[in-house]
């Protein structure tokens, strides 16, 4: 293993001129970091975390916090905020994955960590991410939009996508909309429902109160949502569900109930989760920039005071994946 002393050797500097220079301490001329660093990237260098972290008081753990892994989180959109994240971390950081309720029962040992991001769901998280704050732990709240600035926050434009897509389908002629919502207490459920009933009120059309049945982003609550819509004496033309973990309850439904779709009834999702072009029909859906969202928190976590400007909240553009369910 290449270490310090031997980069030195070829520098003809000292050990302590070569640690300073990779950790960029302004004692060290900007030629002398340059010779050091190509010497360093010629050699495979790797830096030693252990050692690199007592002398910068640094523990190179960033820590993901997640309000339920089991409940309303797909294994796919796990997935993307993990790659996200480990894609834009230096490789001298770690990350670690907890629950929400897990963490806050071991309060003490987060001091450890050199930053949070906070995968949010509701405003239930929000006593977690005060204390969080009150702690000095660096944080963003990742996918659930604040109405607070106080906190860095990023999130994709979740009604704005739905409106987009109730639009495109008025567009092609459709007037009767259902909507299977998702866990009522989360942000993403009614920023959802909030850009289905815009589109709908623009092109003043309106629905009946049993168009609108509870779901909990689980497939099974598609598909029980799909029996109760299209067992109403007036079904609707469309089902709009909030996820497509539901979207695909509710084809196996209506595939199972012998509905063909689209002619008998048309389903739109949201998220497009990788299994989402692999139904049948193939699923129209709204995609959710996950990846990008979660790239995005982690560099606003890794930028210094310095790097960062006035703006706290992003919003991420959603966009539409038109497939033959529609």
């Amino acid at each position: 293993m290449v270490t310090i002393k031997d980069i030195a050797k070829i520098a003809g500097v000292s050990h302590t001129t070569v640690s300073r220079a990779l950790n960029d301490s302004p004692l060290i001329k900007p030629a002398t970091k340059k010779k050091i660093s190509e010497i360093a990237d010629t050699l495979n260098y790797i830096p030693n975390v252990n050692a690199k972290s007592l002398v910068n008081q640094k523990s190179y753990i960033i820590e993901l916090f997640f309000s339920h892994l089991s409940k309303g989180t797909s294994n796919s959109f796990l997935g993307d905020v993990i790659k996200g994240i480990n894609d834009t971390l230096p490789k001298e950081y770690s990350l670690a994955v907890h629950e929400l309720q897990e963490a806050a029962a071991d309060f003490d040992n987060l001091n450890r960590i050199d930053g949070a991001i906070v995968m949010s769901q509701s405003d239930q998280d929000d006593a977690f991410i005060e204390a969080l704050s009150k702690q000095n732990i660096p944080l963003v709240v990742l996918n659930r939009q604040l109405d607070t600035t106080r906190y860095r926050n990023v999130t994709s434009n979740d009604a704005q996508g739905v409106y987009k897509m109730i639009h495109h389908a008025i567009d092609q002629g459709y007037t009767k909309f259902g909507l299977i919502e998702g866990v009522p207490s989360f942000r993403s459920s009614i920023e959802r429902k909030k850009g289905f009933d815009q589109a709908l009120a623009e092109a003043d059309l309106t629905y009946p109160p049993e168009y609108i049945v509870s779901g909990d982003f689980s497939l099974v609550s598609g598909q029980k949502g799909a029996q109760q819509l299209l067992s109403l004496p007036t079904p609707p033309e469309v089902i709009f569900c909030s996820n497509d973990d539901m979207a695909i309850g509710a084809i196996n439904y209506c595939l199972q109930a012998g509905f063909t779709i689209p002619k008998d009834i048309a389903i739109i999702g949201f998220d497009d989760i990788p299994f989402s072009q692999f139904t049948y029909p193939p699923l129209t859906t709204i995609s959710k920039p996950v990846y990008e969202m979660s790239k995005r928190a982690t560099e606003l976590l890794l930028a210094s005071p310095s790097e960062e400007d006035s703006q706290t909240q992003f919003f991420l553009d959603t966009s539409l994946t038109i497939r033959q369910s529609l």
